[in-house]
């Protein structure tokens, strides 16, 4: 048995069994799962090059396919084919079933409503040669990162990074994004870092901060975390080149929560303490493999559907539809009860095959999103540029 070839096959084929059939919860198992499976599914083309396709061809090299043993290991290598394409066919169709989720939030001929210099700038092709070769580099180098600025007095906590081109165009957008991680672990500079590169590649700022986390702290302080992100955002944003009265909030999963209470809880005294009158209202809400139900003490007043409302901003929601942890039904349970109230657009964008954090690679699947992401705040923003009667 070739045991040099076999390890990375068969971290491979489990990591392809995991994408395909995820285990639920957060057990140890499902932990295992959950990680084996992400890399598979968002790095399909990876797995196969250097785990299945270069390592098979170096055995044959070496001589190592001589043994029953060996020609398994094969044989374990092409049903992981297989998959890994099956796998790949869900990643390239997303981009079509994201557009379809677009025209039913957006409504029809919403794409000729778009203004025109921001329609110039929206991508209309996939990044080929960052999914392909480059999927984990985040960096671009018409960026420029501004790393550990201090918003609040938590320490590392309530430290945020900036991002704006090197240029420093004046007058830009901004985009605030808060990461996952349970509320109790993670960090900024680490989730949607393709979005938040793209968008300041554009011309946006964008913003990635930390919050303090559980245990020490609980529900609303997070949110008044994010609450002084944005406070702080309105008061230094100009330096970066940035117009923050366009402002969109943003998160994955425990952040995609925190960024819909915030979106839905505009200038509200109990989560500003200290800084009532500051204004903390935002543009629209991009909400990435969310929860959606209460925070851990269980008040119905931290669930984000207990504070929609008809003025309630635009919201674009995404959520994978094999997410171990979230079940896809509440996703769809809340964008449905959304629309129902809030008179502003809802985009829900369905993930066939997406696991939970979706958002950590330049892979086909997040990548179609990041497209999607940006043609909806053009459509914000167009509206918002159009006098209202």
């Amino acid at each position: 048995m070739p045991v040099g070839y076999l390890i990375p096959v068969a971290l491979v084929a489990l990591g392809t069994l995991f994408a395909l059939r995820p285990l639920p919860g957060w057990s140890a198992l499902g932990r295992v799962s959950y990680f084996f499976g992400l890399a598979a599914n968002e790095l399909p083309f990876a797995a196969f090059f250097w785990l299945l396709l270069a390592p098979t061809a170096l055995a044959f090299a070496e001589g190592d396919i001589h043994t029953a043993g060996g020609w398994a290991v094969v044989a374990l290598a092409a049903v992981t084919t297989i998959g890994l394409t099956v796998i790949a066919c869900r990643g390239l169709g997303e981009r079509a079933r994201i557009w379809r989720a677009m025209d039913a939030g957006l409504g029809a001929g919403w794409r000729a409503a778009i203004d025109a210099d921001l329609a110039a700038g929206l991508r209309r092709r996939p990044p080929w040669g960052r999914i392909l070769f480059l999927p984990i580099l985040k960096r671009r180098a018409d960026v420029r990162r501004v790393a550990d600025l201090s918003y609040g007095e938590a320490g590392r906590r309530n430290l945020l990074d900036v991002y704006h081109h090197r240029s420093r165009p004046q007058g830009a957008p901004v985009m605030i994004h808060l990461h996952g991680g349970h509320y109790d672990s993670g960090h900024k500079n680490s989730q949607s870092l393709p979005l938040l590169y793209r968008l300041a590649g554009q011309g946006w700022v964008t913003v990635s901060a930390n919050y303090r986390l559980r245990p020490q702290s609980q529900h609303p302080d997070h949110l008044i975390d994010l609450k002084k992100v944005i406070a702080w955002v309105r008061e230094h944003a100009h330096e970066y080149g940035a117009d923050p009265s366009t402002l969109f909030v943003a998160g994955s999963s425990a952040g995609g929560h925190m960024a819909a209470l915030a979106a839905l809880t505009p200038n509200d005294p109990a989560y500003q303490p200290g800084f009532e009158h500051a204004d903390t209202s935002v543009t629209g809400a991009i909400y990435l493999n969310g929860w959606y139900g209460a925070y851990f003490d269980g008040d119905p007043r931290s669930a984000p559907l207990a504070h929609v409302t008809a003025d309630a901003p635009p919201f674009f929601v995404a959520h994978g539809d094999l997410d171990p942890l979230v079940p896809v039904a509440e996703a769809r349970h809340f964008a449905d009860q959304l629309r129902r109230t809030s008179a502003a657009p809802v985009v829900y964008a369905e993930l066939r095959g997406g696991n939970h954090a979706f958002d950590l690679y330049h892979s086909v699947r997040f990548e179609a999103l990041v497209d999607a992401i940006e043609a909806f705040t053009a459509r914000v923003r167009s509206q918002q540029r159009t006098p209202q009667p």
